[in-house]
């Protein structure tokens, strides 16, 4: 098919996938959504249309020459239909996820209206469509100079972006105000989802979509704008986060974003022992627990067998100051080990923490922890003559428990960012970085290997055990069942180095990126009870198949994992050679 024809049916069934959100696409509201309201699209219609809309922006925004619709270009400084083609495969995908899905739960095929079929059948029109177009793929050689390419290695060309329009400064910032603001508007549309079906369709066109606007080069872009104006990104970034309880109705999901920045922040801590000095850590949310029960202690409350009462900062430094001694005492020892032999031992000192937990019950141990209880009933926060546990109007907006807490663990989860920032730039995180690439030449040319490695083990203890001390005041209760290896539900240390491993070691947004999602998941996918596992393992090995490198992965990281991959050739251009080119 040559390209004409190919972009006509994909701006056919692109629009025709948007009509199709105005039509029933069932005839009964058992299915979650109320997918029967012809006239106004309702739940996972929704992101059908959403997918079609990209896939019809960005095959308008094509230009060859001097074709493309005037006022889009922008979205595709790339020159390249890649980015069509993953956001046509993202519309398909959970169009066609929700005919499956209504189908499966409702019995049958016969259950689907007329609008179904469309959305069905439109999507795929605009798939077909899209791999009509030329697109930019990995070359094969095949010998005597003949190239073939392979149809389904798609690439990203290395080709220079068009310089932009240059723009006054405050309009590129406004940009970028926009862009998270959009962020904002996208997360808190993940979190809010209220039933697996319309979450699972959210990440299935979310991941097309991000990845349609990198191939197109927008994410490019954006990225050389955010490095330009670096302190209005960071601004920005934080205030889009801080807004997020000011958009909810209810503390309903506001304690599943405290929780998440709970895991990002411990994630951040293990990404400097695992990302920065690479050291192979199994054990690392004992750390955290150290720090909640610590703070528990000494915190108030009636089960804690140390009837003391600290304010919040005296718990948070004590809570730290832990953290870091068990750090050191368990580091000293085990440090000198490489590798596997690290990791059995972390591994071990993660399961001996719980154990102990659940014997220091006054039983089999000193009366200390209440063993398998736990101590229970900690007080909420006062600071400042500010209590965390009671509802507050900001702005006109109610602000409930979990939204105060959320707002707080912001505010360490931007320390955190901070220290990892500052640390992974100096050079002691250069340090680190040469002992995680080749510690024995890391130490011929004068490295302190194992002082700098019990310097990382303790950092990241430190950080953990502050994330624990906000965290024992967030779930009331402390217990040692709450920090194991593995379990369905993170926290647990299997599910940090997940975070850190897939987000992107060693980088900053990577881990945090990478605990959001590891967290979501799992609490979102409980519809699918006993499979829930199998089809979380198979994200995960999706995911490591795409991006072994990490969703946000550095330069390095990404060099060790593609270098060796064959430049990709760009697609043929639309236009007729002329005369003097044919010759």
């Amino acid at each position: 098919m040559s390209a004409g024809p190919a972009r006509i049916l994909t701006l056919a069934g692109s629009a025709g996938a948007i009509a199709s959100a105005f039509l029933s696409w069932t005839w009964t509201p058992d299915f979650p959504g109320d997918l029967t309201v012809t006239g106004y699209p309702g739940g996972l219609q929704w992101l059908t249309l959403t997918g079609g809309l990209v896939t019809l922006l960005l095959t308008l925004a094509h230009a060859v020459g001097t074709r493309g619709l005037p006022g889009l270009r922008w979205l595709n400084p790339g020159d390249s239909n890649n980015g069509i083609l993953y956001a046509a495969l993202g519309t398909t995908a959970t169009t066609w996820f929700t005919l499956i899905a209504i189908s499966a739960e409702l019995g049958g095929l016969a259950n689907l209206e007329p609008g179904g079929w469309i959305a069905g059948a439109t999507a795929l029109l605009a798939l077909l469509g899209a791999l009509g177009l030329p697109l930019d793929r990995h070359p094969h050689g095949t010998g005597r100079g003949i190239t073939r390419h392979l149809p389904l290695r798609l690439a990203t060309i290395d080709r220079p972006l068009p310089a932009p329009r240059e723009l006054p400064s405050w309009i590129e910032v406004l940009l970028i105000i926009a862009a998270f603001a959009a962020g904002l508007v996208a997360i808190t549309y993940g979190i809010d989802t209220d039933y697996g079906e319309l979450f699972t369709g959210y990440l299935l066109l979310t991941g097309f979509t991000v990845a349609a606007l990198t191939k197109s080069g927008l994410i490019a872009r954006l990225r050389a704008l955010t490095l330009k104006h670096r302190p209005v990104t960071t601004g920005a970034a934080f205030a889009a986060a801080a807004g997020f309880p000011f958009t909810q109705t209810s503390d309903q999901y506001t304690s599943v974003a405290a929780n998440i920045l709970i895991f990002a922040t411990v994630a951040l801590g293990l990404n400097i022992v695992v990302g920065l000095a690479g050291l192979l850590d199994l054990g690392y949310v004992a750390f955290l627990g150290v720090g909640a029960y610590a703070a528990a202690l000494v915190s108030g409350s009636p089960a804690s067998p140390i009837h003391v009462r600290f304010p919040f900062w005296a718990a948070m430094l004590t809570g730290a100051a832990v953290s870091v001694v068990f750090g050191v005492v368990i580091g000293a020892p085990t440090l000198r080990l490489r590798g596997d032999y690290l990791a059995i031992v972390t591994l071990g000192f993660g399961e001996i923490f719980r154990i102990t937990m659940n014997n220091l019950n006054g039983t089999t141990g000193p009366k200390v922890t209440n063993g398998s209880n736990g101590i229970p009933r900690i007080p909420d926060l006062d600071i400042l003559g500010f209590d965390f546990g009671a509802t507050h109007t900001v702005g006109g907006v109610q602000l409930g428990r979990f939204s105060n807490y959320y707002l707080l663990m912001l505010l360490v989860t931007a320390l955190v960012v901070l220290v990892f920032a500052r640390v992974g730039n100096s050079r002691i995180g250069r340090a680190w970085i040469a002992i995680r690439e080749d510690e024995t030449a890391a130490e011929a040319m004068g490295i302190n290997g194992f002082r700098l490695k019990l310097l990382a083990f303790a950092l990241g203890a430190c950080l953990a055990g502050l994330a624990g001390t906000v965290q024992a005041h967030v779930s009331y209760t402390v217990t040692p069942d709450q920090y194991t290896f593995a379990e369905a539900l993170p926290p647990n240390s299997a599910f940090l180095l997940a975070a850190v491993i897939l987000g992107g070691m060693g980088t900053i947004s990577g881990p945090l990126l990478g605990a959001t999602l590891l967290f979501l998941i799992p609490k979102k996918l409980e519809f699918l009870s006993d499979y829930q596992l199998l089809a979380f393992g198979i994200a995960l090995i999706v995911l490591m198949r795409v991006r072994p490198e990490g969703l946000i992965a550095n330069r390095r990281r990404q060099l060790e994992f593609h270098e060796a991959d064959i430049p990709a050739q760009a697609a043929a251009t639309e236009t007729a050679p002329t005369k003097a080119e044919a010759r």
